[in-house]
C-alpha cells in the first residue's frame, strides 16, 4: 500500500498549487479520501474530504471557497486544488485513505509554504 503526495512547494500569497496523491495497493474506488495538514504548534486539521465515488465533498471553514478536492478513480489519484493561498495555509499536507473495512493509510506528506 502506498500513498504518494506531490505538488507542494513555495508559492506567493494569492497564488495556487495543485496537490496530487497517487494511490496503489488497495481498492482506491472504495476509499474515502481526505487531505489533512499539520503546522508545528497546531493540531492536525482536516482540510477536505471526498466520498469514494466523488459525489460528496466537505471542507474546513478555513479553506472553503478556495480549495477544491477531486478524484479520478481510473487513475487512483486524488487532487487538492488550492487557490488564493495565504501564509496561514503553510503546512505539511497529508493524503489519507479510509476504507470501509476500517483500514486507513497515510502518505508521507508534502510541504506547502506560502510566503513572499
Amino acid at each position: 500500500v502506498e500513498l504518494v503526495e506531490s505538488g507542494g512547494g513555495l508559492v506567493q500569497p494569492g497564488g495556487s498549487l495543485r496537490l496530487t496523491c497517487a494511490a496503489s495497493g488497495f481498492t482506491f474506488s472504495s476509499a474515502a479520501m481526505r487531505w489533512y495538514r499539520l503546522t508545528p504548534g497546531k493540531e492536525r486539521e482536516l482540510v477536505a474530504s471526498i466520498s469514494s465515488g466523488g459525489g460528496r465533498t466537505n471542507y474546513a471553514d478555513s479553506v472553503k471557497g478556495r480549495f477544491t478536492i477531486s478524484r479520478d478513480n481510473a487513475k487512483n489519484t486524488v487532487y487538492l486544488q488550492a487557490n488564493s493561498l495565504k501564509p496561514e495555509d503553510t503546512a505539511v499536507y497529508y493524503c489519507h485513505a479510509y476504507l470501509p473495512t476500517g483500514m486507513e493509510y497515510w502518505g508521507p506528506g508534502t510541504q506547502v509554504t506560502v510566503s513572499s
